[in-house]
């Protein structure tokens, strides 16, 4: 994808999702479920699971925070309801790096409309923004609900 498609895809797709955010709802229990702060930016989201036999089949969250958050949130519920815990660990794993790495994320996963959020990686302070529902999504998948910073 040349430069400009992925940074008007990337402005589409963090606008629509801010907006509109999907699966912004907090879960009834029993549920497995984390909080997530980031301090540079004020983000705060708690990310809630349902896993039933190794399936993810419901994720949901809430909070506040910049565009880049709540869109991305939102971007991963979409990604993630049905998975596999061990498939969202791998997709966890690509979207850090597509967050992170120069190189983008490589595997063999089919991101779809997550690789819009690689545009974050030309706003480095950002980067974290993006990757709080992420590493929210961790904890509460290890069952520990305790709650994680960016920092």
């Amino acid at each position: 994808m040349m430069d400009s498609e992925l940074a008007a895809l990337y402005q589409d797709v963090i606008i629509d999702h801010n907006k509109s955010p999907r699966n912004f709802r907090e879960l009834e229990p029993p549920r497995r479920e984390a909080d997530g702060y980031n301090p540079l930016c004020g983000d705060r989201l708690t990310v809630y699971l349902r896993v039933e036999d190794g399936h993810i089949r419901e994720v949901t969250f809430q909070g506040s925070g910049c565009a880049i958050s709540l869109a991305s949130a939102s971007l991963m519920t979409e990604a993630l309801k049905g998975k596999t815990v061990n498939e969202a660990q791998a997709l966890f794993t690509q979207m850090h790096a597509l967050l992170t790495d120069r190189n983008g994320a490589e595997g063999d996963v089919e991101l779809g409309k997550l690789e819009a959020l690689a545009g974050v990686r030309a706003y480095p302070s950002r980067v974290k923004c993006a990757t709080l529902a992420w590493h929210t999504l961790q904890s509460a998948l290890e069952g520990e609900h305790e709650s994680i910073t960016t920092e």
